[in-house]
Parts: structure tokens; C-alpha cells; sequence
């Protein structure tokens, strides 16, 4: 078996692309490796549970989406009990958050009369698991925010913005720089460099972060700004609330958290791209 081969086909695309185009943004790749048509990790694995990579609350206990359920509920009852509200779950994977918070939304009176469920997924692979997850409800799909119906929304999210692209930037001994995925010498892996460095970097660093000490790094996503935007935009308009659960910095901070799992166990952010779940902290001051 060949070296390409045994690396997987993704990166040979990789390979190819940077051979073509020079190094590319940690954003860039990590875009690629979770949701590649052909070979991205959502596109063709079953990631969740003991037999996949990782497990999160709703997978481990359904009191963590009936609570979510009860607190939708409660949501809705506050807003006035408004005739239809939309239930938006962004990144839904098997569908089971959706499902238990529903069956314990059923137990506030009108609740379940009113509301339209839509879903966020990218992913033919888990948007078939989700349908049998929800085979007993009315439900929309997406690949993004931008064809929601106008009207009231709580939007839902568990797990979802630590998996957005982040861009990595870190302090060299001659200023701020943009770390990069390019390949090693013989081209046989992949590895990380750094552009040169750039006061236009330095402007879109946190100001409390400008001067940290050298070898930090600080991750940006304009990806998770922009859908945090696109929620609070329709909430702004329309009414309604979002509740978000995920794990990142309370504070802005200049560490990398980027990592990725496979198996259950921490896996080389670069080796096998594809073939484990990539993920970030998320800036929660920036949202």
C-alpha cells in the first residue's frame, strides 16, 4: 500500500491543493476535513455514541433534552404562547436532543400545537438518522440559517459552534502571524508554518490580547460570528430566544485549543484528515 492510500483520500486532495495553491488557513482546512462532500468526517462516519468517536449529553442521558425540552416550553409559554413558533436545532446529529425535548415539551399544554420543527444539518448521512429519530413530527431541513420562514424562533444548539472553522494566529519574535497547513518536505504529511508577519493581523487580534507573550495563540472564527449574528438579526425582528450549551473560554484568551478524537481518545490534529472529529473552544465573548 502506497503512502497516498494509507493516508486517505483526503489527503491527497489536500495535497494537491496546496501544491497548487500554497499553504491554507487552519480555517480552511478544518472546514474541509469535518464536511468535504466526498470524504469529510460528518459526510461519511457515524460519529456519535460508544461505537463512534465521542458522546455527548443527549447521548448519555435523556434528562439533558427534556430539560432543554421543559426550558423551550417555558420559553414559549413567556413569549405569550404566540400561535406558531419555530424550534430551530442547529447541528442536530442523531436527532436524539429534538426527540426528548419534545416528548417533554408534550406535557405543557399547547406547546406542541404551535410549534414547527427545523433542522441545520449539512450531513445526508445523519439527516437520515434524524428522520427516524422524528418520524413522528412535521420537520424542515437546512444546510444553513438563510431560508428560515420569518416569525418568532428558539433556536437550540448543543455541541454546534466548538465545530465551526476557526483561523489560528500566533505571536512570532517579529510580530503576530497566521499559523497555515502546508505539506513537509518530501510530501508525505502534512504540517503547520506561519505566514510572515503582518500589522494587518495584529488589527484583528483582541485588544487585551495584542501583547501576549511570544509563542501564543489566539483562534477567531468570522464563521461563528456571522451565524451569532444571523440568530440575534432574527431575534432582533422577529422575537424569541437561543440557548447554546458547548465548552470554551469565558474570557478572551491567547491558548490553542484545537484538537481532534477518534475513538474516544485524542487524536494528531493533521494525521488521517477525515477520519476523526476536529473541534475548538468557543469564544464565547465574541457571541
Amino acid at each position: 500500500m502506497n503512502t497516498t492510500s494509507k493516508k486517505g483520500s483526503l489527503f491527497e486532495s489536500f495535497r494537491r491543493r496546496i501544491k497548487l495553491e500554497g499553504a491554507i488557513s487552519v480555517a480552511d482546512y478544518m472546514a474541509d476535513v469535518l464536511i468535504a462532500p466526498a470524504h469529510g468526517y460528518y459526510m461519511s462516519n457515524e460519529p456519535f455514541g460508544l461505537s463512534g468517536d465521542f458522546i455527548t449529553s443527549p447521548e448519555i442521558s435523556q434528562m439533558f433534552g427534556e430539560l432543554i425540552g421543559f426550558w423551550c416550553a417555558d420559553t414559549w409559554y413567556n413569549m405569550g404562547g404566540p400561535t406558531e413558533i419555530h424550534l430551530v436545532e442547529l447541528g442536530p446529529g442523531r436527532g436524539t436532543l429534538m426527540s426528548d425535548l419534545m416528548r417533554a415539551a408534550a406535557m405543557v399544554p399547547g406547546f406542541h400545537q404551535t410549534v414547527k420543527i427545523h433542522l441545520i444539518e449539512v450531513s445526508p448521512k445523519l439527516r437520515k438518522k434524524q428522520k427516524e429519530a422524528l418520524s413522528g413530527y412535521d420537520v424542515s431541513w437546512y444546510d444553513d440559517l438563510t431560508d428560515l420562514p420569518k416569525g418568532p424562533c428558539i433556536f437550540i444548539a448543543n455541541e454546534f459552534f466548538d465545530a465551526l472553522p476557526v483561523r489560528q494566529f500566533e505571536r512570532s519574535p517579529k510580530g503576530w502571524c497566521e499559523r497555515l497547513v502546508t505539506l513537509n518536505e518530501d510530501e508525505t504529511d502534512l504540517v503547520f508554518t506561519l505566514s510572515p508577519p503582518s500589522k494587518a493581523i495584529e488589527t484583528i487580534i483582541p485588544q487585551e490580547l495584542v501583547d501576549s507573550h511570544e509563542g501564543a495563540v489566539v483562534e477567531l472564527s468570522s464563521i461563528a460570528a456571522n451565524v451569532s449574528a444571523q440568530i440575534s438579526h432574527h431575534i432582533n425582528n422577529y422575537g424569541g430566544a437561543a440557548l447554546f450549551v458547548d465548552y470554551g473560554w469565558a474570557t478572551p484568551t491567547a491558548k490553542p485549543s484545537l484538537q481532534a478524537i477518534r475513538n474516544h481518545k485524542k487524536h494528531p490534529v493533521l494525521q488521517e484528515p477525515g477520519t476523526a472529529d476536529i473541534s475548538a473552544f468557543v469564544d464565547f465573548p465574541t457571541l
